[in-house]
């Protein structure tokens, strides 16, 4: 017998992404109500309350509805949106975040999936924060670039169309100028950062794809902390993780180059450190597809753990 799976919202980009990886698995039977009816409360409900699991791929508010709507204990509900990621009746989904999560996860009947945008920082900052070789009231501020695909289908429609206009036709763009980002609420809790700290959001001119920088100060850290100290405790958090990587520390390392892009398609974070010894500085690099480990990609990672699948099934 398969595990019925509907995608409530399957029409938008993370939607069609996930029913993509999904739609060659024998394990599972994807269920939806025909076209026409597809925005209609009543089909919605009616396919809501007969999955297996249900995967919300929608704006807040009708994420919101559709968890309403299900009035069946049986089905296990995984939320793409922003409405329940800092919500303490649903589990975070970052199996990453520290060596239990993945187990609370699995138990779990609401599970909420990350932002793009906060993975990489946070799975950078928990660890420094919980072995307390830096503050919870450091002053965090992160800068991050993201592929136009992070903005949906408008501004999908937008960078791709015949004649661009605007700031489409630039090669990248800085917004969020109101330092109100809406994943900095989720980025602040489940970094375990006791201070709020600045997001720095831009869009850059290619498909998808996403890196983030966070810097360091280490006169500022834990006293006597070096920048191999940092690496050894993100090397032994993510000792064995499936998707995640901690790469070589980089020491003074005057010509290396990191891209957005070289992650597309894939369910892998790099973590990087890179160390200017001579000037006591620390920078914190992240890389993933927004589109892989950023949405839909960590929506099939926490469906499998929810299923008690092998988490890399169909990734």
């Amino acid at each position: 017998m398969t595990t019925k799976v509907f995608i409530d919202g399957n029409a938008g980009t993370t939607g069609l992404q996930i029913a993509g990886r999904l739609s060659k698995r024998p394990d599972l039977t994807l269920i939806q109500p025909d076209e026409a009816h597809r925005k209609d409360p009543a089909a919605r409900a009616e396919f809501l309350n007969k999955a297996d699991v249900a995967i919300l791929c929608l704006p807040d508010d009708a994420a919101r509805e559709s968890v309403s709507l299900i009035e069946s204990n049986s089905v296990r509900v995984l939320d793409a949106s922003t409405a329940h990621r800092t919500n303490p009746d649903w589990v975070y989904g970052l199996p990453e975040m520290d060596k239990t999560h993945a187990a609370k996860i699995a138990a779990s009947r609401r599970v909420s999936n990350p932002g793009c945008y906060p993975t990489g920082p946070i799975l950078l900052l928990r660890p420094l924060v919980e072995e307390g070789l830096i503050p919870a009231d450091y002053a965090v501020s992160i800068s991050a670039v993201s592929g136009y695909t992070g903005g949906g289908r408008q501004m999908i429609e937008a960078f791709e169309a015949e004649k661009p206009e605007g700031i489409y036709t630039q090669a990248h763009h800085i917004y969020g100028l109101s330092l109100e980002h809406k994943h900095i609420p989720e980025l602040q809790q489940h970094a375990g950062l006791g201070r709020r700290p600045v997001l720095l959001p831009s869009v850059g001119r290619f498909r998808q794809g996403m890196v983030a920088e966070l810097p360091l100060f280490l006169d500022l850290c834990r006293d006597g902390v070096k920048a191999k100290d940092i690496h050894d405790a993100l090397t032994a958090r993510f000792e064995g993780c499936r998707f995640v990587r901690v790469q070589p520390l980089q020491e003074n390392a005057g010509s290396a180059r990191v891209g957005a892009e070289y992650l597309n398609d894939t369910n892998y974070v790099d973590l990087y450190v890179f160390a200017n010894d001579k000037r006591g500085q620390v920078l914190l690099v992240s890389v993933l597809d927004n589109l892989g480990k950023g949405a839909s990609g960590a929506a099939v990672q926490n469906m499998n753990i929810m299923l008690g699948e092998a988490e890399d099934l169909g990734l």
